[in-house]
């Protein structure tokens, strides 16, 4: 069970072992783009190319879906980045459900651990598969693997670094569970855990009175989608990617110095951020001597 790309590693991982995949649920086809046309998800055109069935329903509940997914008499089912799934389907298979999360639980439970992980400037993230149980991402650990995320790894990176490392131990687990080889843990709760919350439109709108390592990580966590952004000319401005200084200055906070030419720098109270890529609304994605060849900025601008 999966919608995007980060499933499809593991997908093909499962469909290159000794297992057999039954069959893949996915989410709906959506109208999409200029023309509206209905888009498939990666899964499904994955399943599609392999000549696995394909189930995609509106609700999870729905009769005639849960008696499809019965009469598979699967052993298993396995979920990687799918909707959080109502107990009448996660306890159906005799071996449990399994999930493959992008941090390590209970560490950044919730929608968006990737970005999260990378906004809160953490040194290294990892995998967790687990089985499901009524709270979300709380069920007994399987296994986990870290990774490390460098200084200058956007979410983009980590999640395909993360993709291909979980689509590894994902299998290796299946292995396991096939074999009665695991040795299930519980998860341990504690308070004060970084919590992974979907994202919303305001999480990206950049506070330039927070510190230069603060708004570099809010930059890195969120590229390459949704994106951090600003206003210039009350216009909305993503900013993509950027270098950051740390110095004393006496400029004000989110101040901009231009030449116009080769730079864009924005202050915040301990250094600026060099912008490197960005992409003002109505134009596309661009490098910042790309975007200053159309268009002037005045030196010494407050960006709203």
């Amino acid at each position: 069970m999966g919608t995007p790309y980060f499933a499809v590693p593991s997908l093909d991982k499962i469909v290159q072992s000794q297992h057999k995949v039954l069959a893949v649920v996915t989410a709906p086809d959506k109208p999409a783009g200029r023309g509206m046309k209905l888009q498939t998800t990666a899964v499904k055109d994955y399943a599609i190319q392999h000549q696995i069935p394909v189930l995609q329903p509106e609700k999870l509940r729905n009769e005639e879906f849960l008696n499809q997914l019965r009469n598979l008499n699967a052993d298993l089912f396995v979920i990687v980045a799918f909707r959080m799934l109502p107990e009448v389907v996660w306890s159906m298979p005799p071996m449990g459900s399994i999930n493959l999360h992008g941090s390590l639980l209970p560490k950044y439970r919730g929608a968006a651990p990737i970005n999260w992980a990378v906004i809160n400037g953490e040194k290294e993230t990892g995998v967790t598969t687990f089985f499901l149980q009524h709270e979300i991402d709380t069920g007994k650990i399987i296994e986990q693997k870290s990774f490390p995320i460098t200084e200058t790894d956007t979410a983009g990176q980590v999640h395909d670094t993360m993709m291909n490392i979980g689509a590894e131990v994902l299998l290796n687990t299946i292995n396991n569970i096939a074999n009665a080889n695991i040795l299930p843990k519980d998860q341990k709760f504690q308070e004060d855990l970084p919590h992974a919350p979907k994202l919303n439109k305001d999480t990206g709108k950049i506070d330039w009175s927070e510190s230069v390592q603060k708004v570099y990580n809010l930059i890195r966590g969120l590229s390459p989608a949704p994106a951090a952004f600003t206003n210039l000319d009350a216009k909305k401005l993503k900013i993509y990617k950027a270098q950051k200084v740390v110095c004393k200055h006496d400029r004000t906070p989110a101040t901009i110095e231009t030449d116009n030419k080769k730079f864009i720098n924005i202050y915040t109270p301990d250094g600026y951020l060099s912008i490197t890529e960005l992409q003002l609304e109505g134009k596309k994605r661009m490098t910042v001597e790309e975007f200053l060849r159309g268009n002037t900025i005045k030196d010494s601008l407050i960006l709203a």
